[in-house]
């Protein structure tokens, strides 16, 4: 018989014999900015996480830095919206003056951008929108015009969140017409329709007008799709990959890391953290244990990048 609790007995030997440690460059902190001044507004579904005007971002970067994480990503919350979503390329956009900010004053931090128009669109939809249907095509143009515009800002890398068909080669075509061939681009390839994004849409202010996302966004009970979706996207160009949310998908996260020889990203998504959260606050969960078990989960399945609002925390408890 095979004793493997030698190998488990204290606390010397089972650190000696782990397998999947996390490190605080796995974290991508996640950060609301809002047009205004003066402002830092807690997201009430998301205890710990707030909007901030760019003349108190430094509270929260003065934090990253601290912490050493791998970077941040930016969600810009602008005044105002309509429906070709124009804030989102504007050159003095609520995004594009935030990535000045932080380039001008903290230029360690690494930026990636998000790329989707739902938070600057009057419809809250991703894309381009005709009558109730979200055109594909039609929003590529837009989609490419937001990643130079925050390329030129100083942006570090592009994540396209929109799941229209065909739109990393477009922005990798434009980032390189642009001269920015050096820049990445990490995919949001296998983005599910999830019911656990709602605490996000109430801090990005971007839940949809009319109708739903499962048009574009993929139907949670399909696993061989999403993994055809991610091979589209390295075809395309992507440099990284995602896989969004986390928990329930670690399979699809897992069969990726098995297919693919690319670097994975994992998003551990808004209501996620929020159960976490809500369950702490009751004295249900151990909050500590809980997000360490979580997260290393995630880099165990395969994630090279973890995204997650439990970022400065987490880099504590390691």
């Amino acid at each position: 018989m095979y004793r493997f609790r030698r190998l488990r007995r204290d606390e010397r030997i089972r650190s000696m014999m782990q397998e999947t440690r996390l490190h605080p460059k796995d974290f991508i902190y996640p950060i609301f900015v809002i047009e205004g001044e003066n402002i830092k507004n807690q997201v009430e579904s998301m205890p710990g996480i707030y909007q901030y005007s760019i003349d108190r971002l430094s509270e929260i970067l003065e934090q990253v830095k601290e912490a050493d994480i791998g970077g941040i990503m930016l969600f810009g919350i602008p005044l105002h919206k309509d429906p070709q979503g124009s804030q989102a390329y504007a050159e003095d956009g609520i995004t594009q003056r935030a990535v000045r900010f932080i380039k001008e004053n903290c230029p360690e931090i690494y930026i990636v951008v998000d790329i989707c128009l739902c938070e600057y669109t009057s419809h809250g939809h991703c894309g381009m929108v005709h009558g109730e249907e979200i055109l594909n095509d039609e929003t590529l143009p837009y989609l490419v015009k937001m990643a130079v515009s925050l390329a030129e800002a100083g942006a570090d890398m592009a994540a396209p969140s929109d799941m229209m068909d065909g739109r990393v080669a477009a922005i990798r075509e434009g980032l390189d017409l642009a001269g920015f061939t050096q820049m990445p681009i990490m995919a949001y390839s296998a983005k599910f329709a999830s019911a656990y994004y709602g605490p996000f849409r109430d801090a990005a202010h971007s839940a949809p007008g009319f109708g739903d996302r499962k048009s574009y966004q993929m139907d949670f009970a399909n696993g061989q799709e999403a993994i055809r979706e991610i091979a589209a996207d390295i075809e395309e160009g992507a440099d990284i990959v995602m896989v969004k949310p986390a928990l329930a998908y670690l399979d699809v996260l897992k069969e990726a890391a098995l297919t693919f020889d690319v670097p994975l990203a994992v998003y551990n998504v808004s209501g996620e953290y929020a159960m976490v959260k809500a369950a702490a606050a009751k004295g249900w969960i151990d909050e500590k244990r809980i997000v360490m078990e979580n997260l290393t989960a995630m880099k165990r399945a395969g994630a090279k990048v973890i995204i997650t609002y439990h970022a400065l925390d987490a880099v504590r408890w390691i």
